[in-house]
């Protein structure tokens, strides 16, 4: 099961900055996770939340002013992918503007990184596929009712590149996991709090766990 770090190892540092992923890549996990929005002056930002706590919302805000806001650094894509290049990186578009940004910056780094696309915006996923040489998935909040009406319009070109899952912990269904690795997909989950959930998520075979409390698996192994 690989080990991705939710927007970096941030127990000391601010989330979603190289200095949580710097963090991150130091305790030995085997990925990052991190969010991309769309700033006002038109940069893919790492930022988790769709308003800064000054109440005004990122996409209003050039990044200069966010980083002003926030009181650290805000990086970008590009700055990520080019610091960090030898982890996987989880991408995690979170708006539909930040689309072209995404694809552009992933263009010039994909021969050389590890890369995994997801979005609660399935249909950005396609598209993604379709423009880049990288794996790309879809999130999940919720349990389908089957695994045939999720997957429907997501993969009906049947292109190969579309191939995670990733589940929210209090969505996970093992008849649903199972029938995604029987057509190809890789199950992630995101969410697990406890030692217990973590545990668990080791006994149902999943290939991928994005948590915030990394040092809770080590090597894949029991604790």
């Amino acid at each position: 099961m690989l080990l991705i770090a939710h927007r970096g190892y941030h127990p000391a540092v601010p989330e979603n900055t190289l200095a949580a992923f710097e963090a991150a890549v130091s305790i030995g996990v085997n990925g990052i996770e991190t969010d991309v929005r769309l700033s006002r002056d038109g940069l893919p930002v790492l930022t988790h939340d769709r308003v800064t706590r000054s109440g005004e919302p990122v996409a209003k805000l050039t990044r200069a002013e966010i980083e002003k806001i926030s009181g650290h650094e805000i990086p970008t894509l590009e700055e990520a992918l080019e610091c960090f290049p030898r982890i996987l990186w989880n991408i995690e578009i979170k708006v539909l503007a930040a689309l072209p940004a995404v694809i552009d910056a992933v263009k010039r780094y994909q021969a050389g990184r590890q890369i995994l696309i997801t979005s609660f915006h399935h249909e950005l996923i396609p598209a993604c596929a379709a423009a880049l040489e990288v794996n790309c998935g879809i999130l999940l909040a919720h349990r389908p009712m089957t695994l045939e009406s999720l997957l429907n319009d997501l993969n009906g070109d049947g292109n190969p590149r579309i191939n995670h899952i990733v589940w929210d912990y209090e969505a996970l269904d093992n008849v649903l996991l199972k029938q995604a690795a029987e057509n190809g997909f890789r199950n992630w989950v995101y969410g697990a709090v406890t030692r217990e959930e973590h545990n668990n998520c080791l006994e149902l075979g999943l290939n991928g766990i994005i948590t915030d409390y990394p040092l809770l698996v080590r090597d894949g192994q029991r604790i």
